[in-house]
């Protein structure tokens, strides 16, 4: 039974409570809008488990200028310079509008802001919040506001499965909620669901991200954008743990150094050495372990016996796995950490599909190009989750409740990530591309629980596909050049799906 809560019709709804949704509601308030969360409220997001912090040129030898000229250096050509700079430059406003709102930033002696060096960055510019733990102090700051605000109504434990349309305008939200399906009537929706580290085997992600955001969006007809480019971070902590902990950029910020089983510090004379781009590094990392070897992270001679100190969080897990990171080597591994595509939005959050916007991991909005610079992400989930409340806020689109769909079945990942982990990993060519799309096919044009992950994870392989050159996160080693134009890529569902068929029909012919 589906019941419609007539109660709350009209709303703005927000989907997901990381970092864009909590502070789009903050945002919307006093308007009164409906939050939903598919765990408990601020609880597995990615925002969460964030420990780099908020990347902000507010240091007295930093701008938005230099801001943007990393951001663009990362982005290895594909980003949009214009969307790029205009966020970016909403940093001062971001940190002023998290501290009103109770996040207390962290210190140095004299009262200013502490600021961290991550790679890639030029200057000192990462604002934390309770040392490593930045993400998780700002959730339960925002969680604790949004709790207070009586305009906002919270349903918990409810999972957003299809965005309903009439005429090609959002009406609706249907959900599973906790006694059964819910109807959500509305024609503001939100989509802030963080990102796809879920496809994964190996991710420093919640494991139930695997990119709804992206399949809800999809299904409603929206306009996917980049979405080859998977960033896998460096450094994971090489553990039996599920999900992977993370071991923040800005441990290799203060010094520690890359070396192998035979204590080589392989990175020494790559430009950049330990702080070059994620891609760089993630890449370095994997040709040891593809060797054979293992890679550690040492940061004996930089901290020592102060890393604990500095890195409460990271040492905490290292000692969970049996490892004293004072006193010996962390083993470390890439994994899936972030990705860049996604649903293609203008800078005010709204999406191709009118009454849909999207805001966070799940939109792509130019700022990170084929790969992120460290500590954007929190940046731009802020930046543009107030963007997209106040558009919500002005926006005169309307349209009825149509017919509503049976509820479909949950989402189940178990088929689609096999697949995911062997064929679209930090290497990739086209026997593996083509391999992905012909396994994830059969399951996207399902209606079974995988069609929602194998949407996604096909959308990846057929974005990849098209890709001929190795370009920021996305390397080909049967194309390692890049081309000398850059060029995004924007496909519907539709299109994504004819390719795809193209495709497993020219593969099924080769092999008859």
């Amino acid at each position: 039974m589906i019941e419609i809560l007539d109660h709350l019709s009209g709303r703005p709804v927000i989907v997901g409570s990381g970092l864009a949704g909590l502070i789009a509601a903050l945002t919307l308030s006093p308007e009164p809008s409906v939050l939903v969360t598919r765990s408990m409220l601020g609880a597995e997001t990615s925002s969460a488990w964030a420990q780099g912090g908020i990347a902000a040129s507010v240091g007295a030898d930093d701008s938005p200028s230099l801001h943007l000229a990393d951001t663009l250096a990362a982005g290895d050509g594909l980003c949009d310079a214009e969307a790029a700079a205009d966020i970016l430059g909403d940093a001062s406003e971001v940190i002023r509008v998290l501290q009103r709102l109770g996040v207390v930033f962290d210190r140095n002696g004299d009262g200013a802001l502490s600021l961290g060096l991550e790679a890639a960055h030029s200057r000192r510019r990462i604002v934390h919040a309770g040392g490593d733990g930045s993400g998780a102090a700002i959730i339960r700051a925002l969680t604790a506001a949004v709790r207070a605000d009586p305009a906002i109504t919270v349903i918990e434990g409810a999972e957003a499965r299809r965005v309903l349309t009439e005429d090609g305008v959002v009406c609706g939200l249907l959900c599973a909620g906790p006694a059964g399906g819910i109807v959500l009537s509305s024609s503001r929706v939100l989509l802030s669901t963080g990102g796809i580290g879920g496809l994964y085997e190996a991710t420093t992600n919640p494991t139930g991200n695997f990119g709804q955001g992206v399949a809800l969006a999809a299904r409603a007809g929206a306009v996917l954008a980049d979405m080859e480019f998977v960033q896998f971070h460096p450094t994971a902590l090489d553990s039996r743990r599920r999900p992977l902990a993370l071991v923040s950029e800005a441990v290799r910020g203060e010094g520690a150094e890359l070396v192998n089983e035979r204590g080589e510090r392989f990175m020494a004379s790559v430009p950049g050495a330990e702080l070059a781009p994620r891609d760089v590094v993630a890449r370095a990392i994997s040709a040891e372990i593809a060797r054979g070897g293992r890679v550690f992270l040492d940061a004996r001679r930089a901290l020592g016996t102060r890393f604990g100190a500095r890195f409460p969080a990271i040492a905490a897990l290292c000692h969970e796995a049996g490892i004293d990171p004072g006193s010996a080597p962390i083993p470390v591994r890439p994994a899936v950490h972030y990705h860049m595509g996604g649903i293609a939005t203008d800078r005010g959050g709204r999406t191709s599909v009118p009454g849909l916007w999207v805001a966070g991991e799940a939109a792509s909005t130019g700022l990170h190009g084929a790969n992120r610079l460290a500590s954007n992400s929190l940046l731009e989930a802020a930046v543009m989750g107030m963007r997209a409340a106040r558009d919500m806020a002005s926006s005169a689109i309307k349209a009825s409740l149509g017919a509503v769909p049976a509820l479909p079945p949950g989402p189940e990942t178990s088929f689609v990530r096999p697949i995911v982990s062997r064929h679209l990993g930090v290497l990739r060519n086209a026997g593996a591309i083509h391999g992905a799309i012909s396994a994830l096919l059969p399951l996207a044009e399902s209606e079974g629980p995988a069609s929602d992950p194998a949407i996604v994870a096909l959308s990846i392989s057929v974005f990849a596909s098209l890709r001929q050159e190795s370009r920021g996160a996305h390397a080909r080693t049967d194309f390692p050049l890049r081309q000398g134009v850059a060029r995004r890529r924007m496909m519907t569902l539709a299109e994504v799906l004819e390719i795809a068929r193209a495709a497993a029909s020219q593969d099924f012919a080769r092999s008859a």
